[in-house]
């Protein structure tokens, strides 16, 4: 028998399972996937776990009930963000349940969906599947995207439908923008900081490439908008400026680290390559030199199922309407696999990436209950 949703939200919270592209904070998710993985295999359903090529420690979770690939997946990854453990009221650890609500890293994002798929399931004999349902769990999303785009690289389909329990508030959302990560490093000259003829000041040249890209940011929110988005332009945040060692030494380098956020249809190398041109010409005349270049993992815009009928399904099933979203998924790489998908789960993503984020267990229920009614429709009525 499983454990109730708390205590299996509570096991998992338990487990770290840190990603992260600095590897003095990442960590492996084996732990969490053998938790998800003795559940599973306790309802009936067969369970693969695949090792990410060349990461040692990270792993993918396949589970399955029935045989095919027309059922529905119920998809979530197993990792969660660093954290800073001194902005915590509590161990992030340690599940708290307080006022209705269930505090520790990972609650809303993701951990909880596990809970909520597993006894959805649960309320199903294997029998009485018409279709089959597999339940994915997966490595480095908060990262990389190598777990998904292990899978989707790996090219077994799995099913013909989707569901990513990513924190929606438990309404569908049926496209979200892409996003990943350029750095600017400008290249100077080391000199005695009493003579500013010794150098050449890396910093002085970051002060012209600052207001190009303020331009260029405006110029490309002119030609790319989508109203369906709460922010209908792409974005470019300056996340981080780092260089230099001492004031009494002229700057070498510096380097600029941006965000970018890109609408459907838009592609990360084109604007990487206009990104490079703005900052030539900010330079043009000058004695420094520069790199830009895409550096850590991404997530492609999505830009939403094909299969109407599957869209407006789901819409029923929740009682609202699909939206779009400003974060990034794994749903471009299910995509690629050729399954209809779209993003569903318990949680607010205004509490994700927080200290003391939650989900509310209320929430958690319904999630249950929403997932064993598309369990129903999409694997015993559909035809």
């Amino acid at each position: 028998m499983l454990p109730d949703p708390v205590a299996m939200i509570g096991q998992l919270i338990a487990t770290p399972s840190v990603s992260s592209p600095d590897a003095r904070f990442d960590q492996s998710n084996r732990g969490v996937v053998d938790l998800v993985a003795e559940w599973a295999s306790e309802l009936g359903l067969s369970v693969r776990i695949e090792a990410l090529p060349g990461e040692s420690g990270k792993v993918n979770l396949i589970a399955a009930l029935g045989e095919g690939d027309d059922g529905l997946v119920l998809s979530g990854h197993t990792d969660t963000v660093p954290y800073d453990a001194e902005r915590w009221t509590d161990d992030p650890f340690t599940l708290i349940e307080r006022d209705g609500k269930l505090f520790g890293l990972g609650t809303a994002d993701m951990k909880g969906f596990f809970a909520a798929a597993l006894h959805a399931l649960a309320r199903f004999e294997p029998s009485s599947l018409r279709r089959p349902i597999t339940l994915l769990g997966t490595a480095d999303e908060e990262s990389t995207m190598d777990g998904a785009r292990a899978l989707a690289e790996a090219g077994e389909r799995f099913g013909r439908y989707a569901i990513i329990g990513e924190p929606t508030g438990l309404q569908p959302v049926r496209k979200h923008k892409g996003v990943f990560y350029v750095q600017v490093s400008v290249h100077g000259k080391a000199g005695h900081a009493s003579n500013p003829a010794l150098g050449v000041n890396a910093i002085d040249g970051l002060q012209l490439i600052l207001p190009a890209l303020q331009t260029w940011r405006d110029r490309i929110g002119q030609r790319h908008r989508d109203a369906d988005f709460e922010v209908p332009t792409p974005t470019l945040n300056f996340g981080r400026v780092s260089g230099g060692d001492s004031p009494n030494r002229i700057c070498a380098e510096c380097t600029l680290d941006l965000d970018i956020r890109l609408l459907p249809g838009m592609e990360r190398e084109a604007v990487t390559a206009e990104l490079r041109d703005v900052v030539a010409h900010a330079l043009d005349g000058g004695a420094w030199g520069f790199d830009v270049r895409a550096v850590g993992g991404h997530a492609d815009a999505f830009s939403g199922p094909s299969d109407a009928a599957f869209s407006g399904a789901v819409e029923t099933l929740c009682g609202c309407s699909a939206k779009a979203a400003l974060f990034g998924t794994e749903a471009p790489y299910l995509a690629q696999l050729g399954l209809q998908t779209l993003v569903l789960g318990a949680g607010d993503i205004a509490v994700a990436h927080q200290p003391d984020e939650y989900v509310t267990i209320a929430a958690i229920e319904r999630a249950t209950d929403l997932y064993a009614n598309l369990i129903q429709h999409f694997c015993i009525e559909s035809p």
